[in-house]
């Protein structure tokens, strides 16, 4: 699973949106440029860069700004927001984008979003919002579709998008846990990447967010945010526990050998050894070292 770090901007400033809305904007970085690199310096594998007054006024005063963020980081940049033609998808392409992402022209404009995936074949991924129950909104968060998760993931999939992200609307990231059954239905559906955009609580959703599969298929990535600004957790944190999960730990997963630890503990734990502690703090620089990180 690769970490994608967020950056949202608007009126040319790095911002947060608690609720996947401009209601509660806060502003964050007057400089996204700087941020940008900040997140590459912490680890972050990829960029997700959403233009907001692209995608919600059809300005496009920020572009010579993503221009810029791509030009200076050294890992693969995906943008979205307003991209609505197939120029505004050559725009950003040639300005070096590794993927474009498409919302809301690819529920409403099925015939443009299958020209443009022939003409960019493996550069298109969608940014599919959904509700509670799974209907996709458009147009910046603001209006309903009629349309629901199953059934667009495999219009657009037969389409040739390259990957999906999904979100869920009017969710605090911070408060509620990942929509994971949504994330199940998509990866059970479709082949291509789908990413986890809606951003996590904690470690432990990230943990849950591992476990999401189908057959042999897992969640291709994660696109963080404000957990990490927050204090929930460091890039490096999540990077050691997914260093963690894709190692070949032989008969044993890195969950099975947790869940054991766990049990181990709470039965040292239950008897009020005073060795227990020591042992404790042994079994977890263990697991540690297993999960990639430092004894």
């Amino acid at each position: 699973m690769e970490l994608y770090a967020r950056v949202n901007i608007l009126d040319g400033r790095a911002v947060r949106l608690p609720y996947g809305t401009l209601d509660d904007v806060i502003y964050l970085d007057a400089d996204p440029v700087a941020r940008s690199l900040g997140w590459i310096a912490q680890g972050a594998d990829r960029l997700h860069i959403v233009d907001l007054d692209a995608a919600i006024k059809d300005d496009f005063r920020n572009r010579p700004l993503i221009r810029e963020i791509i030009a200076e980081v050294d890992v693969p940049v995906q943008v979205g927001g307003g991209v609505r033609s197939n120029l505004e998808v050559d725009r950003l392409l040639d300005a070096g984008a590794w993927r474009v992402v498409m919302g809301t022209v690819a529920i409403t404009d099925q015939v443009l979003f299958w020209e443009i995936c022939r003409a960019h074949p493996g550069q298109i991924a969608v940014s599919l919002d959904i509700t509670e129950d799974q209907e996709l909104v458009t147009q910046g968060w603001q209006h309903g579709s009629g349309r629901y998760l199953e059934e667009t993931l495999i219009e657009l999939a037969s389409a040739g998008a390259a990957a999906f992200l999904l979100s869920e609307v009017g969710r605090d990231a911070l408060k509620e846990p990942p929509n994971f059954d949504a994330l199940q239905v998509a990866i059970s559906i479709v082949d291509e990447e789908v990413i986890a955009a809606g951003g996590v609580r904690d470690l432990d959703d990230v943990r849950g967010l591992l476990k999401v599969k189908s057959g042999d298929k897992h969640l291709a990535g994660l696109v963080i945010g404000r957990e990490v600004t927050s204090g929930r957790f460091s890039v490096e944190d999540a990077q050691a526990l997914l260093t963690g999960a894709a190692k070949d730990l032989g008969p044993w997963s890195l969950e099975q050998l947790e869940e054991e630890a766990a049990a181990y503990l709470r039965v040292l734990t239950d008897g009020g050894d005073r060795d227990a502690a020591m042992t404790m703090e042994h079994v977890e620089c263990f697991l540690r070292w297993l999960g990639g990180g430092t004894p």
